[in-house]
């Protein structure tokens, strides 16, 4: 069991936290984090291309660690995307043994924090994709920290006290929690999506708190929960639809109403997919590994040559790529 963490050092790190993006609202972009050489840069083609058929109307940054070969950068690039290399971030030395190992590098997205250039920014892991645009996201109201509430159901979250009691914030009312335990544990998010507004000050505090916070299972995504408790708001489930909800909390999901699918469940990856894995075989599952195939395998969605001389003339001071190109997307 992971150590109990007092939320004081968190309430005091954001007390002091306030928007400092003054600048150009249209200035928002979409942000993912990519980390070695493995096949993950298979989903970022995937989120570029779905993003693109939305006809979105900001650029795709890829966060990427110096493990990320230049190959898979060229291709990414070759789809649009800026490609931004960041320094990898770690806790504290001996102190990641209640962290889930392969979750551990995942704390190198706090340095997402520092693309001020932007005024607000969605991130998105790499095994999601897009199907309805969601740019009306970046006009929600400055700071808060927005993302999807998360299942506590599956047995990834066994050592959890919300999993120890069958208590769920998907569905509070089926199972309530315990008057004897105290208060409800805060509303829980899932970080494969959210809302959040760039700042080298919240950054700076990022880092700082994570160098005096124990790990816990989930890694950066506890890390962010506990920083951001005060400021968090919840956004519908339509922006973030984990797969384990379909069989957990099918009640809650209109299929044809979801804007954003996180294909995380085990067996999920729609380029890893075999149909084998527990629950791969449902029918809904393998319609929405087809919806992604369609448009990945969808050579108009590629980044056309026009595209690519429109973005250089429109070259700006915004932003840098690791090109050492100055850009300013609206690809």
């Amino acid at each position: 069991m992971a150590p109990m963490i007092s939320t004081d050092v968190f309430t005091a790190a954001t007390a002091k936290l306030q928007p400092t993006n003054t600048g150009d609202k249209s200035k928002c972009a979409y942000v993912t984090f990519l980390a070695g050489s493995g096949d993950y840069w298979t989903g970022v083609v995937g989120l570029a291309k779905g993003l693109r058929k939305v006809k979105t109307a900001h650029p795709l940054l890829v966060a990427v660690l110096p493990d990320v070969p230049e190959e898979h950068r060229d291709i990414l690039r070759s789809q649009g995307c800026i490609i931004r290399e960041i320094v990898p971030v770690y806790p504290p030395e001996n102190q990641i043994e209640f962290a889930m190992a392969y979750y551990v590098i995942n704390y190198s997205k706090l340095r997402i924090w520092n693309f001020e250039e932007y005024s607000k920014m969605i991130y998105l892991d790499a095994d999601i994709q897009v199907y309805d645009n969601i740019d009306h996201l970046f006009e929600l109201p400055n700071g808060y920290f927005y993302a999807v509430m998360d299942c506590f159901c599956e047995k990834t979250w066994s050592h959890s006290r919300q999993y120890s009691v069958g208590y769920c914030q998907q569905c509070p009312e089926k199972v309530k929690w315990p008057a004897e335990m105290g208060s409800p544990p805060p509303l829980y998010f899932n970080a494969g999506m959210f809302v959040f507004e760039p700042s080298r000050l919240t950054c700076d505090s990022l880092l700082e708190t994570l160098q005096i916070t124990p790990p816990t299972p989930f890694a950066e995504q506890d890390f962010l929960n506990m920083f951001f408790e005060k400021i968090y708001k919840p956004i519908p489930l339509v922006y973030n639809l984990v797969l384990a909800i379909l069989w957990r909390h099918p009640e809650n999901v209109d299929l044809e109403k979801v804007k954003v699918v996180h294909y995380c469940a085990a067996g999920s990856k729609p380029w890893r997919y075999s149909g084998v894995e527990t629950n791969m075989d449902r029918e809904d599952i393998k319609t929405l590994v087809a919806k992604w195939w369609e448009i990945y395998n969808d050579e108009s969605l590629n980044f056309k040559p026009e595209e690519k001389l429109r973005v250089l003339a429109s070259i700006q001071r915004n932003s840098k790529s690791d090109d050492g190109l100055d850009f300013s997307l609206k690809a």
